[in-house]
Parts: structure tokens; C-alpha cells; sequence
């Protein structure tokens, strides 16, 4: 046996050892956490979990407190902790008290549950002040253990079929079949509707997010992203990169082995390098991104024994509040400033604003510590199957990607309007809790608009959706008579990136990508074949330009030639006939500043806020 495999198998017997123990033998039994005292084979259930939230919030009611934010599809009560050591509550007073927010949240893919487990033992020893009694002297703590309560509720041995314990796993989707971490901000799911009434509640300030991973073996407990510096501010990529120069080295002086996440190029070679696993608006930190807030995502190693991930996750938690606990300041320094820069960029009208990213295509290098590993034939799968020998480490310089690009970027406009029919949008803005005027009469407005056409859709469905996947564009003014009740949404505000997220059609999460306003690509006037024969010969008669055009591709296209009803479809389409229907008329419209200035000159503007509570 090598010296070196020694001693990370005795750095995973000694976690587990300690994981497997209460972490308070002076407190009663009664406050060991059901994980605990399973020795970490079994997770609890949504029911016993809150069970014992609720105890400990019964012991400690200065410390701790509890909040029900809203009820899953199947009845279940979402609940998070709130942790302060002065009885901090509520966000008014721990704003007024300079106090940052930390959000943590586990169990959004329930079968993933450490942060869960990890959640109630850092709880009970800060609320009954054992070792982590200084948890929230400087901070005020949300805690949601478990997301997808339905999701842990249909738990069984058979969901993670790469994972390693415990007995029994939750559900990757909800009941509803989504999948909560593709669904930030389209926000379908009603459990996501109730977490952006609490994200808006209490705007946090720093978000973590709790999962384990799937793919490669090798020696790391955990792995971990940010995002990228040009989706950030740059005060909260400063304060980021701070944070994780300090957290990492202490955390790893704890015991642990942690990495940069590891999405590698190819799964069955790992030396061909790791790159970004393009994480964008539907997934956990790219949403935070658009909150101008600096995101965490955690992920342990589903080969770990269970007990090891949780304290993996308990170990790194702890450190980050710690962190934070001794320079809350500068925290909120940098939240504070990403929100004033992004108001200040509405002015700019020259600003770009990326919204797609790709990869940088020179790479860095990054110290892989690998298990050796082998590549055999398959003669199932026809491809190479990779093997691992834990019995052997080394450590390889691979290629890394990750480092992002700005791709497709547009200006700002001063505001979207949204006209009152396409509730389905005006839906998302409210449920994002941007700030908005409604407009109390009909208006008539000049207006920056696009024109979409030649889409193309996802052949199979993702997410209850068949997604827009592609399309052309072109912007061009448009003149338009709104009725009352539409809406315009002023880019002045903080989370003004979230309304470019839903409304920019480019974007790559945006509601038209996701197949919400696929209705503007169908014509619903037609004519009938007798019809289109005669305009089709007055038109070519009239325009040579046309007959060129037809002649060419008809000579070019054999299935075209060979379809006569789009023969003659190809002439109603450049009719005034197709045009007066408006097909692909992209229904939110882009409002300069002036024009923006007339509107809030209007008499009278009925305006409604933002939705501050939450159930």
C-alpha cells in the first residue's frame, strides 16, 4: 500500500469516525440528529426533519426561529430556520442593524441530501450553544433544509444509481416531474414561486447551495463553483474571490481534500482537461449572479461514505460563516455597490450587457489529484470503459476551461413594455419581484421591437417544455397602441439583469426560448389554394426581383420544388396579407429614455409594488 493512499484512507476513516459521533456527548441524546444516530445510513424524512427543527426551536427561541414560506404541490409545509444571536427575525432589522444574509439551502435534488443532514447538526450546535455558538454573531442565518420536500417524501433505494448511501434517496423532481434547479427563472414550479417571495423577502446577501455530485472517482470529499467574473459585479467577484482564498486553505487544514468543480471533457479521459459546465439564469448561482449576489455551489462526492459528505459539508459551512463573522462589512460593502452599479448602468445607453457566455479558448492548467485509472473495450457500449484504482493516486497538470467570455451582448434599454394581453410575462415579473408601473389607459408609443422568424424547436421535450432552440432576428421601431393595464418595467432597479434574463429574446433562458410565446410564429389567416395560384402569378408579374428569387430556388431546393403548397405558400408569405398578421412579432417592446420620460409624465400612473412578504 502507498504511503499516499494510507493516508487519505486514514484522513476518510478518521472523518467518518467523527461524522458517525454526536458532536455534543455533554447534550442528551434526544438532541442527536436522526442522521446521527443511524450512523448515517438513513436520512430522515421532511416530517421527522422538521420534527426535530421544531424542537430545537422550542429550546432556543432567542436563537432560533422558524418560518413556513409556502406548501408543496402534495400539501407539505417548506420551512426555513432563521439563526441570530441577538434575535434578529426579520430583514428590516437586520438591515438597520448592518447584519449581512446568508440563504443556505439543501435538498432542491433531494436524493442529495447533505445539506440537510449537515443543516440540523450546525442548528442544534449553535441554538443550544455547543461548538458553534458564535455561528451568527455578526450575520443572520436563513436556512432551508430540504427544497423539494415532495422530492425527499418519494424516497427509495433505486434513485441514485451512482451514489454511495444512504439507504434510501429522494427524487430528482419534484411531484410535478421538474426538476427545481433548472427553474430559477422561468419559475414554474410552485415550490420555486415560494423561494423568490423569500429571496425577495430577505434579499441575501450570499447564497449556498447544497448538492453531491455524479461522474468521476477521485480522491476530493467535495467540489465547489463560483461563477465567473464577467457574469459578476465586479465588488462581488472581489469579495468572492477573497472569501474563497481564505475558505479554502482553512477548510482543507481541517482534513479535507477539495477541488474547483470538476465537469470534465470527456468522462472516460479525464487528462483531456475540465471545463465550465455553462452554468446560466435556470440553475441556482447563475440566477444569484443576476441578484448581483455571489453564489456557492457545493458539491460532495457521491463515493464518499454519507457520514464523510455530510461533515464535509458541515466542515465548509461552519468555515464560510466564520469568514464572514469576521468581516460582515465588507460583505455587505460589496452587495451594496453591485446594486448601486447596476442602476447607474441604466443611464448608459451605450452599455453592452452580455448575455450568453462562451468558453475562453486558451486554458489554464489545473493540479488534478487522480486516482489511476484504465481504459478497457466495450463490447456493450462499443466505446472504452474507464476503470479506477483507489489504490493508486497521482497528480496531473490537465488543461482547464473554465475561464468564461462574453458571447452575444445588447444594450440597455431604458425600460420593456409589456402589453396587458401576455399575462404569461407580466406573470414572471411579478413573481421575480421587479419593479414595475402599470399603465392606467390605452397609450400609443414608438418603440425599439424585434422581428423574429425561421424558428426551429427542440425535437423532445425538456422540463414540460419543447424549447425554442433557434431563431432569426432583427430589431426595427414599431408603432403600437397599448391597452390599459400593460405594463412597463424601468431598468433603474437592482435586479434589472433578471428582466433582461426573461425579456431578451437571445437570452439564454429567456420566456421565448422556453416555448412561452410560441404562439406568435403561427399565422391564423390562411388562403386557399385558387387563391394563392392568382396572387402568386400577379406578384411575379408584377416584381421580376420575386421571379428571380422563386426561379432560384426552386432550381436549389428539390423538396421545396416538390411541395406545392409551400410553392405557394413562398408568395402569401411576402404578401400584405401575411404581414398585416403580425407573425413573429415579438410582443415586449424596448423604450428609449425619452420615450420612457413621456410615459411617467402621464397623469396619474397607477403603480404596484413589489411584493415584499411571503406566505
Amino acid at each position: 500500500m502507498r504511503p499516499k493512499h494510507l493516508h487519505c484512507q486514514l484522513r476518510g476513516l478518521a472523518i467518518l469516525a467523527f461524522a458517525c459521533l454526536s458532536l455534543h456527548a455533554s447534550e442528551p441524546d434526544h438532541w442527536i440528529t436522526p442522521a446521527e444516530a443511524s450512523h448515517f445510513q438513513t436520512t430522515p424524512d421532511p416530517e421527522t426533519s422538521l420534527a426535530y427543527l421544531r424542537r430545537l426551536a422550542q429550546a432556543a427561541p432567542q436563537r432560533l426561529q422558524l418560518e413556513t414560506i409556502g406548501r408543496s404541490p402534495e400539501g407539505r409545509p417548506m420551512v426555513v430556520a432563521i439563526a441570530s444571536r441577538d434575535g434578529v427575525f426579520d430583514p428590516e432589522t437586520a438591515r438597520a442593524r448592518h447584519l449581512p444574509v446568508v440563504l443556505i439551502q439543501g435538498g432542491i435534488h433531494p436524493g442529495e441530501i447533505e445539506g440537510a443532514d449537515a443543516g440540523l447538526m450546525l442548528l442544534r450546535d449553535f441554538a443550544l450553544q455547543g461548538r458553534q455558538r458564535h455561528l451568527a454573531d455578526h450575520l443572520v442565518l436563513v436556512y432551508l433544509p430540504v427544497f423539494s420536500v415532495d422530492g425527499l417524501a418519494n424516497s427509495s433505494p433505486w434513485h441514485r444509481i451512482n451514489q454511495n448511501g444512504p439507504q434510501t434517496q429522494g427524487f430528482r423532481g419534484q411531484s410535478q416531474y421538474l426538476n427545481l434547479n433548472r427553474d430559477y427563472i422561468k419559475a414554474d414550479a410552485p415550490e420555486m414561486r415560494d423561494w423568490l417571495r423569500l429571496w425577495n423577502h430577505w434579499r441575501p446577501d450570499e447564497f449556498v447551495d447544497i448538492h453531491t455530485t455524479d461522474g468521476a472517482d477521485y480522491p476530493y470529499d467535495l467540489t465547489w463553483y463560483t461563477e465567473d467574473p464577467h457574469k459578476l459585479d465586479p465588488a462581488v467577484d472581489q469579495w468572492q474571490q477573497t472569501l474563497m482564498h481564505q475558505l479554502l486553505p482553512a477548510y482543507q487544514a481541517d482534513g479535507h481534500l477539495a477541488s474547483p468543480y470538476l465537469e470534465f471533457r470527456d468522462g472516460r479521459d479525464p487528462s483531456k482537461g475540465i471545463e465550465n459546465f455553462g452554468s446560466g439564469p435556470r440553475f441556482s448561482t447563475g440566477y444569484a449572479a443576476l441578484q448581483n449576489r455571489p453564489g456557492l455551489l457545493v458539491e460532495t462526492h457521491m463515493l464518499k461514505p454519507y457520514g464523510v459528505r455530510v461533515k464535509a459539508v458541515y466542515d465548509l459551512v461552519a468555515e464560510l460563516l466564520g469568514q464572514i463573522n469576521r468581516h460582515p462589512e465588507a460583505l455587505l460593502a460589496a452587495t451594496t455597490r453591485a446594486d448601486a452599479d447596476t442602476v447607474a448602468t441604466s443611464d448608459q445607453t451605450d452599455h453592452p450587457i452580455p448575455l450568453t457566455f462562451k468558453l475562453d479558448p486558451v486554458p489554464t492548467r489545473h493540479e488534478f489529484r487522480a486516482y489511476a485509472w484504465t481504459l478497457s473495450a466495450s463490447a456493450i457500449s462499443g466505446q472504452s470503459w474507464i476503470h479506477y484504482d483507489r489504490s493508486r493516486q497521482r497528480t496531473l497538470s490537465i488543461p482547464d476551461w473554465n475561464r468564461l467570455l462574453p458571447d452575444i451582448s445588447v444594450t440597455e434599454p431604458a425600460a420593456y413594455v409589456i402589453p396587458a394581453p401576455w399575462t404569461v410575462i407580466i406573470d414572471r415579473i411579478k413573481a421575480h419581484g421587479l419593479r414595475y408601473q402599470k399603465l392606467p389607459q390605452a397609450t400609443t408609443l414608438t418603440a425599439q421591437s424585434y422581428q423574429l422568424s425561421d424558428p426551429v424547436w427542440a425535437s423532445h421535450p425538456f422540463e414540460g417544455h419543447l424549447m425554442l432552440t433557434r431563431f432569426a432576428q432583427s430589431r426595427q421601431p414599431r408603432t403600437v397602441r397599448l391597452p390599459p393595464g400593460s405594463i412597463v418595467v424601468p431598468m433603474n432597479q437592482r435586479a434589472a439583469r433578471v428582466a433582461m434574463a426573461l425579456l431578451e429574446p437571445q437570452a439564454p433562458d429567456s420566456l421565448l426560448h422556453w416555448g412561452y410565446l410560441n404562439a406568435i410564429f403561427e399565422a391564423k389567416e390562411y388562403g386557399e389554394p385558387r387563391v394563392l395560384e392568382q396572387l402568386a402569378q400577379d406578384m411575379l408579374i408584377k416584381d421580376p426581383d420575386m421571379k428571380a428569387a422563386f426561379d432560384h430556388k426552386l432550381a436549389s431546393d428539390p423538396a421545396f420544388a416538390a411541395d406545392p403548397q409551400a410553392r405557394l405558400q413562398y408568395f402569401f408569405d411576402r404578401s400584405p396579407w401575411h404581414a398585416a398578421q403580425g407573425v413573429g412579432a415579438y410582443p415586449v417592446l424596448r423604450l428609449d429614455a425619452a420615450e420612457l420620460a413621456r410615459l411617467q409624465a402621464q397623469p396619474q400612473p397607477a403603480t404596484e409594488p413589489r411584493s415584499s412578504g411571503h406566505t
